[in-house]
């Protein structure tokens, strides 16, 4: 890639594939990797891509295809490409998964500690220059925001899209609600995987013991075959860290040794990002990162549908980056705004500084009698929605806005509250922004989950257009007892068009049928085994609403008539 005035690294070396590499550790054991180098190069940068899948998949000649679970492991990019600039990319696998030692220990902190020292090993290799990378999507980016917050020496850069950063929130509790359709999909793809409990080794037997009978006392997940099995068979290696996780319904000391510690004042330049159509995996944390990172850093959040398998999207956009960090080659990267949002229904991207972007003005859209979301004032005669949930029927509510007349754009974080009562002593909430165009044609933007007992927010953390919820215990509600629940919806940008719409779905439970892989990932979480009677209150003593991120129009606001004039 070139312009008038910079270009990156040419396209010059053939390729030397060194395989089945044991990189040693501290603790004895060796971790498996295969090193792609260019021939003949002098002393190159190096790239490291850590994850936990089969590597042989990782460098495989395939032409790549749409997302999807089959191929979803193959994230470490496109090896010839880095070799053929000058760079050894070092495709290598987490202890306790392929041909590396040890047990699997979930991203924990001796995987970090394997990585940092990984990282210092490669730096004294002949052929390296002594400054190392990291790349990759998913779970290699997740390892490598883990990695560079530790600021080994060595590590000058990061290219890390596509990385969930706080492990209770992002990945496995969403607002409290357990997410377990992903976990039963992904462990299969996990190369020879040795795995014993990482949490009896934390707490002891006695409590892990306790905890485990906990988890089996509550019905709505032993009402999940895989996760029963995996508490009744807690030491099983298919089960165990299935139990782990089952075993703490909260925030705790093992989440927090998986989730980024920006309080350690990450300094390693960091490339963040992802699509919107990952909001219930990888989208948090890319804004996260964008937040907290002490370093240098951009952040891209691309179109909703992710990238191709196996992955080789990004690849000019990372040498740039690493040509930078690693080479000091002058790639244009400080004449660019550092963030790239693309905005849906338009096929165009918005550059900014800074995030949420300045112009936002966070709207308040109310709820009202006729299923209507408006902007309005509520009426004396609004009053509530009813719906009934089951297991056998989750029943749900919706409303939707006036078709627009303005071009309107919405960018930003999502925030909902809803002033509702339940006849259970437990609610779970999940909450749908929809999109309906003029023809009719309904689709899920994003969503945002609560588990009504886990409603409890911390005032610090939290800002007007995103709660932060503290998920440290459970206070039961008290059947018919209306309560307010504050909840964040996955951030989105979006142009409505005139005679476009936008929806609110809420419901106690995720049992639409998917329309794409995309979906399945966002899917898939515990719904209540006990019938209820669901009142949401929209009316002027509860003012149910949700704060939509406009950025662009609806400077007039919509119009309930839908903006059509009577005929005379």
């Amino acid at each position: 890639m070139f312009t008038r005035h910079w270009s990156t690294s040419a396209r010059e070396f053939d390729v030397v594939h060194q395989r089945d590499v044991s990189i040693p550790v501290s603790d004895g054991i060796t971790i498996d990797a295969d090193i792609i180098r260019p021939e003949g190069s002098p002393p190159c940068p190096a790239i490291l891509s850590l994850h936990a899948y089969d590597k042989a998949d990782q460098m495989t000649d395939l032409t790549p295809v749409a997302f999807s679970h089959a191929r979803g492991h193959m994230e470490a990019g496109d090896s010839q490409f880095f070799a053929r600039r000058g760079y050894a990319q070092v495709i290598a696998n987490v202890r306790g998964t392929g041909a590396s030692g040890g047990y699997y220990d979930e991203r924990g902190p001796r995987t970090i500690e394997d990585a940092c020292e990984v990282i210092e090993w490669l730096a004294e290799q002949a052929w390296c220059d002594g400054n190392v990378g990291m790349f990759g999507m998913s779970y290699f980016a997740i390892v490598s925001n883990l990695v560079a917050a530790r600021n080994p020496p060595h590590l000058k850069a990061i290219f890390a899209p596509f990385g969930w950063t706080d492990m209770y929130r992002d990945r496995f509790y969403h607002g409290g609600i357990l997410n377990h359709a992903f976990m039963k999909m992904w462990l299969p793809t996990v190369s020879n995987l040795r795995a014993k409990s990482i949490l009896r080794e934390m707490i002891g037997e006695e409590r892990f013991d306790q905890l485990i009978e906990e988890a089996k006392s509550d019905p709505d997940i032993m009402a999940v075959p895989f996760l029963q099995y995996a508490l009744q068979n807690p030491a099983e290696e298919d089960a165990t860290l299935v139990a782990d996780i089952l075993a703490q319904p909260f925030e705790s000391q093992f989440f927090h040794d998986r989730s980024v510690d920006y309080d350690a004042k990450p300094k390693v330049p960091g490339y963040f990002g992802a699509c919107w159509g990952v909001y219930g995996l990888h989208l948090p944390g890319a804004f996260r990162s964008w937040q907290n990172w002490a370093g240098p850093k951009r952040m891209t959040i691309g179109p909703p549908i992710y990238l191709d398998r196996p992955i080789y999207q990004y690849q000019y956009e990372s040498l740039r980056w690493f040509d930078h960090w690693l080479k000091g080659l002058d790639t244009g990267l400080d004449d660019e705004p550092p963030i790239k949002i693309f905005i849906d229904n338009t096929g165009d991207w918005r550059s900014a500084d800074t995030w949420p972007l300045p112009e936002t003005r966070w709207t308040p859209f109310y709820l009202h009698n006729d299923n209507m979301l408006s902007e309005h004032e509520l009426f004396a005669a609004d009053t509530c929605s009813e719906f009934d949930d089951s297991p056998e029927n989750h029943g749900a509510v919706e409303f939707w806005t006036p078709p627009m007349v303005e071009n309107t754009e919405l960018c930003g974080p999502i925030s909902l509250t809803i002033h509702a009562s339940t006849s259970d002593d437990e609610v779970l909430w999940f909450a749908s922004l929809l999109h309906r165009n003029r023809e009719g044609k309904e689709r899920l933007l994003s969503r945002g989950w609560l588990r009504g007992s886990q409603r409890e927010t911390d005032p610090e953390l939290s800002k007007p257009w995103q709660p932060h919820h503290t998920h440290k215990a459970r206070t039961p509600l008290e059947p018919g007892e209306i309560y307010q629940f504050d909840l964040a919806i996955g951030p989105y940008a979006i142009l409505v068009k005139p005679g476009e719409q936008l929806g609110l779905r809420i419901k106690c439970a995720d049992d639409e049928v998917p329309e794409d892989p995309l979906q399945i990932i966002n899917m898939g979480h515990l719904w209540r085994h006990k019938a209820a009677h669901i009142t949401i209150q929209h009316n002027r003593d509860h003012p149910s609403h949700i704060n939509l991120p406009i950025t662009s129009g609806n400077v007039i606001g919509t119009y309930y008539s839908g903006g059509v004039l009577p005929k005379p």
